[in-house]
């Protein structure tokens, strides 16, 4: 006899080709005149011919070389230019042998590169007569953006203690009163997680008898 539950099994079905099976008991479903099982089973993916293949390999390659391309061109670092323009204003005062001279100078920063860039700190000196005469380390939050240029200013208290200086400045028979000062400069800047330095130095004449007050244009970045 048989059991409650049905026993499955395999039996080869003549004409369905190979592998087909029969559930003992089920009916076998009717085909259209001229069919098979294997007609009914899903068709398999077929591959893309080697032509179309080969193409989208050689798109992918050119997408990532023209996408390297242009992040090396974009990101490569180009040159951040420091001039300076020269003295804006100047205050003189004496004592019985000594000249205080301070004297407000102009930084031209001109970036670039395609990205912004931020000047952090700004260290001066200052020479007469191959002395220093006054120095200063300012720190700084200035934002060069792409392409463009910023003035800054900076002030350096000077002390001038020669004696033949002193009499140029002070006397008044003498109808020129300026002192040549060497100004020399290093300008830090960061970009991109990289922090540079940039050197500076220029020579001015200052007028060490009276007060002085000279304004500058800022010096367009060139295109």
């Amino acid at each position: 006899g048989w059991s409650s539950s049905r026993r499955e099994v395999k039996a080869q079905l003549g004409g369905a080709g190979a592998g087909e099976s029969l559930v003992w008991g089920e009916e076998r479903p009717s085909l259209p005149k001229g069919a098979s099982y294997a007609d009914l089973s899903p068709p398999l993916p077929r591959a893309l011919p080697l032509s179309h293949r080969k193409l989208f390999v050689f798109l992918a390659v050119l997408i990532c070389l023209v996408t390297s391309s242009l992040i090396v061109f974009f990101l490569f670092p180009r040159s951040i230019a420091v001039q300076p323009a020269g003295l804006n204003s100047s205050t003189v005062a004496f004592d019985e042998a000594d000249i205080y001279l301070n004297i407000t100078n102009i930084l031209n920063i001109s970036n670039s590169n395609y990205y912004p860039i931020t000047v952090t700190q700004l260290t001066i000196e200052v020479l007469h007569l191959s002395l220093v005469v006054g120095q200063v380390t300012n720190s700084l939050l200035l934002h060069v953006g792409p392409l463009a240029s910023e003035q800054m200013f900076y002030a350096v208290a000077n002390k001038i203690w020669d004696e033949n200086t002193y009499k140029i400045c002070s006397w008044m028979k003498i109808k020129v009163h300026h002192v040549l000062l060497h100004v020399q400069g290093t300008l830090t800047c960061s970009y991109l997680s990289h922090s540079e330095q940039l050197v500076f130095q220029s020579y001015e004449y200052v007028d060490c008898r009276g007060n002085t007050s000279v304004p500058h244009v800022l010096v367009p970045h060139p295109p």
